[in-house]
């Protein structure tokens, strides 16, 4: 297995953590969509079914805006903004790749819930939410929304973490 300061190299010996990013992402967006043509099937708008009972529920809603029903409404400029941040991010990715493991997965998980949830946007008309925690006053969110929060969680645990110096 190699040492974490494989990673730290120059751009070539790098370029493996961007191929992560763009694999972590490409899944994200496979199970967020997955998750929600499963949810549109299965239940109508506003229709909840219990997952577990008093903590958590499935209640399916669209929102047009962006988190917590901000902007409602701006379907068409936040899937813009999706696509811009995306296609941003992709770039960046392909000249900068990520230095370490940890950063190349948050990477990839803020691409995937830009992706999701601007798919959502661009072909549905609205973002498909689904997951409701009963136990706090919480609006309810999807797995593109997950992969983004626990993007900011690991990129804070890396920022954490000290830098091994070749």
């Amino acid at each position: 297995m190699p040492s974490p300061q494989h990673f730290t190299g120059p751009w070539p010996q790098r370029k493996g953590l961007t191929c992560v990013s763009l694999l972590v992402a490409a899944a994200g967006v496979a199970l967020d969509q997955w998750s929600k043509v499963l949810v549109v099937r299965q239940l109508s708008l506003g229709q909840v079914k219990q997952a577990l009972p008093g903590l958590l529920q499935w209640r399916r809603v669209e929102n047009t805006g962006a988190a917590f029903n901000l902007f409602d409404g701006g379907v068409w400029w936040l899937g813009i903004i999706s696509w811009v941040v995306s296609l941003g991010l992709v770039l960046w990715l392909l000249k900068r790749p990520p230095r370490r493991p940890l950063s190349a997965v948050a990477y990839g998980l803020v691409l995937a819930g830009a992706v999701g949830n601007g798919l959502d946007r661009w072909f549905r008309g609205a973002v498909v939410d689904w997951i409701d925690l009963m136990f706090i006053s919480f609006p309810v969110f999807n797995l593109a929304d997950v992969s983004i929060n626990l993007a900011v969680l690991l990129l804070v645990l890396d920022a954490l973490l000290p830098t091994r110096k070749p």
